[in-house]
């Protein structure tokens, strides 16, 4: 099993503080960090910035939304920073959620598959420096070249669905899912086997983007505990929290009650389901059931606060911890 982090890009803590973080993964030894992109920074702009502060760790960015970033400046953006930078790019393409899509951005998500299938098409010929040709149903690229070098980056796929599964079968160098159980990903790694059965191709690896936090404080549990408010009613993630035990959090959150009721009812151990949490023999043991589940990576997204900022101290224990997952 691999090992990488992505930026938790906490609201509840300073926006710079992703600096931070990304000098702690390289400090720890890290080789990858992920760089989403929700709320507060644009990923290319503070991938610029990371690169300026580190030294060697490569950047992934994303998942970026299909239907909000268009093949043209996804390329153009992983290519700019690998020009600026120097750095190893990746990118990893989803089709996030009605919030940020519909809502902040005012664009459709109707035929989101699609949008992603032939998202991946067009950004796979303009990272490698052809010219696009892809005259998509919903998203595309005709005749334009990249100016800057081609920087040839992986592409991954991000897929919680059976729609999404067979994309990342068909055109994924990787597949990443977010915020699952060990039995959920186990689900979703057999998914994505037999899709990639289905077309008689070898299945991309697995990554697993995970919470950590090692030896939490309150602050910490109360960050973690924010994070996963928003997903206990969405569909999918709702059947796996009820699958760990969670059916009546699922069943109270449903009811729509107001956000700080439903934190106030969020235990640790439902953190605990889909994280890396507490010492370090503990985060062993959780590592070792997402290897066993089918997960080649885990991506750490670590908590951090102001007894840990950065997650300096969490990034250390969790690669300390996990290094005979750690190939």
């Amino acid at each position: 099993m691999r090992l990488s982090v992505s930026l938790g890009l906490w609201q509840d803590r300073p926006p710079e503080e992703a600096l931070d973080t990304a000098r702690a993964a390289e400090a720890a030894g890290y080789p990858e960090l992920w760089i989403g992109e929700m709320a507060t920074w644009d990923a290319f702009a503070l991938g610029t910035a990371i690169g300026a502060a580190t030294e060697r760790i490569s950047l992934t960015f994303g998942p970026l939304a299909v239907t909000v970033r268009d093949p043209a400046t996804i390329a153009m953006g992983v290519a700019s920073v690998a020009a600026l930078t120097g750095r190893s790019t990746g990118v990893a393409l989803g089709t996030s959620s009605d919030v940020v899509v519909r809502g902040w951005h005012g664009r459709s998500r109707s035929r989101a598959a699609t949008a992603l299938a032939e998202s991946a098409a067009a950004v796979r010929q303009l990272l490698g420096g052809e010219k696009s040709t892809v005259d998509g149903s919903v998203v595309g690229s005709r005749g334009y070249r990249l100016r800057l070098p081609a920087p040839a980056s992986p592409l991954t796929i991000a897929a919680f669905g059976p729609r999404a599964l067979d994309v990342a079968a068909r055109h994924a160098d990787r597949m990443v899912v977010n915020l699952v159980s060990p039995a959920a990903a186990e689900t979703l790694v057999r998914g994505l086997r037999e899709a990639a059965s289905r077309r008689d191709r070898t299945p991309p690896p697995v990554a697993a983007w995970v919470v950590g936090v090692a030896d939490p404080g309150p602050a910490e549990i109360e960050q973690l505990r924010r994070g996963v408010v928003g997903y206990l009613a969405a569909p999918g993630y709702a059947d796996m929290f009820r699958a760990e035990g969670f059916g009546d959090l699922v069943d109270f959150a449903r009811t729509r009650p107001h956000p700080r009721e439903l934190l106030a009812a969020v235990p640790v151990e439902a953190i605990a389901a889909v994280g890396l949490i507490g010492s370090g023999a503990e985060i062993a043991a959780k590592a070792a059931e997402y290897a066993a589940a089918g997960v080649d990576e885990l991506a750490i997204v670590p908590a951090t606060s102001d007894d840990d900022p950065g997650g300096e101290k969490t990034l250390a224990a969790c690669r300390s911890a996990a290094v005979p997952f750690d190939a």
